[in-house]
């Protein structure tokens, strides 16, 4: 029987983060459920990311995954914290479930020289205020600013891909530049929605060169795999056949057309139900 390592998101985004898990941790098994059915999740309520995140949890509870990981940035920020602290220790005391936006903070805080952080993200995710927030308890005060910017478009764009298009370039550098006048001190910047990966290239003509940027997938995937060296009880428990299974709430079709994109390679997707 198969024990992957489930990762869970919103629709396409969270799979630039599985491609670094897979480079990082090849001999793991992994499932990776789309809820692409309901997504965005950016737009939606707390309540409502909470209730269709706990029924992805539960549902890769069935798949047998003992670990899952939120490679959403809004469901990190909107659910991760009382799926933690509520259902876990009623629903499966044993399992755990971790999100993107810990690691992202902890790195970040490593990466500033001067404390000055930017964040870009879905409107959700900095309307959630989670990188602010944890950034101040986690960077042990090395962050001494946080600007914060909403990139409505960025995910449509990638989407549709539409990447190499005017209107891509327009909304990057316009976004880019917003976040620059918040804080013109900026010497690291967080990518905060796994979709952003995709636009590094536009995304890098507009930022100045002394300024780093955080790659989630990357970050992610290296202290997962610090996480499970500590936890050897948790990872032993992960089958290790290199296997990689895709699911989707929404046409498995489409889902394979969309996900090729950001896995760089074809796929076959499974249709579910949650």
């Amino acid at each position: 029987m198969n024990t992957p390592i489930g990762v869970f998101d919103s629709g396409y985004g969270g799979l630039t983060v599985l491609k670094e898990m897979v480079k990082v941790m090849p001999d793991y098994d992994f499932l990776y459920l789309g809820d692409n059915a309901r997504t965005p999740y950016g737009t939606r309520s707390f309540n409502v990311v909470y209730e269709y995140s706990l029924q992805a949890v539960k549902y890769l509870f069935k798949q047998h995954c003992p670990l899952i990981i939120f490679a959403c940035n809004t469901a990190s920020a909107k659910a991760l914290r009382n799926i933690q602290q509520l259902d876990l220790p009623t629903i499966a005391p044993d399992r755990r479930v971790l999100g993107v936006i810990r690691p992202s903070v902890e790195k970040a805080a490593e990466m500033t020289e001067n404390g000055h952080v930017g964040v870009l993200g879905t409107v959700g995710t900095i309307i959630s205020e989670s990188y602010p927030i944890e950034l101040k308890k986690w960077s042990d005060q090395r962050v001494i600013s946080t600007v914060q910017e909403a990139c409505p478009m960025w995910v449509p764009i990638v989407e549709n891909n539409e990447i190499d298009s005017e209107g891509a370039e327009f909304f990057i550098k316009r976004n880019i530049e917003n976040i620059f006048q918040k804080d013109k001190d900026l010497d690291t910047l967080i990518l905060g929605c796994t979709h952003y990966p995709l636009l590094l290239k536009i995304i890098n003509k507009y930022i100045p060169e002394h300024v780093e940027i955080l790659d989630q997938g990357q970050i992610v995937s290296e202290k997962l795999s610090e996480y499970l060296q500590k936890h050897s009880e948790l990872e032993k428990r992960i089958s290790r056949n290199a296997n990689i299974e895709f699911q989707t709430t929404e046409s498995a079709e489409t889902f394979e057309e969309k996900a090729a994109l950001f896995m760089g390679q074809q796929l076959k997707a499974e249709t579910i139900h949650l």
